[in-house]
């Protein structure tokens, strides 16, 4: 780190960034801000792992990771992702993988969002891992909340995450 980089926001700074994504206003969508809370509630990260809700601005926060001089060296991005999987199950996805099925939700599956999570991967070294939700629905309407199945889902995530933390300590 250099002179001036203590002036990078800790998402940049510390080795492992944990970001939440989604909207909480679409119903299951908002897993992953769901789980970030979660987890800033009921688990105590190491000072190398930012936690952060990022919400629809999960863009703008990863084009500052790629811009920066000094930026994680991994980065987990929970979100919804439907795919066909029963309600609530947890599934780890290759930032590739990620179906474009709904380009234009305010979630990570925007193609920007995405070709962002690959040029970290490729181009910045950054390792670069998915941990998706399925939604039981996402609402075409405003609908705060999250369905059963998904809030069920939570604990087992985060559980999930405490394993991915300690096997790939960095």
């Amino acid at each position: 780190m250099t002179q001036g980089d203590h002036y990078l926001p800790d998402y940049c700074r510390k080795p492992t960034l944990i970001v939440g994504c989604g909207n909480v206003l679409f119903g299951d969508d908002g897993f992953g801000c769901a789980l970030a809370e979660y987890i800033q509630r009921h688990a105590e990260p190491s000072e190398s792992v930012c936690v952060l809700d990022a919400g629809t601005g999960v863009r703008s926060l990863l084009f500052t990771i790629c811009l920066s001089p000094v930026r994680p060296r991994r980065v987990l991005v929970l979100d919804a992702v439907d795919v066909g999987r029963a309600p609530g199950e947890i599934f780890e996805l290759n930032p590739a993988d990620i179906p474009a099925v709904k380009l234009d939700d305010f979630s990570l599956h925007q193609l920007p969002t995405s070709n962002l999570l690959r040029e970290l991967q490729e181009l910045c070294g950054v390792q670069v891992r998915v941990l998706g939700c399925q939604p039981d629905a996402l609402p075409d309407a405003v609908r705060p909340g999250l369905s059963a199945p998904v809030q069920a889902a939570l604990p087992r995530a985060a559980a999930w995450i405490g394993t991915y933390l300690a096997a790939e300590a960095p």
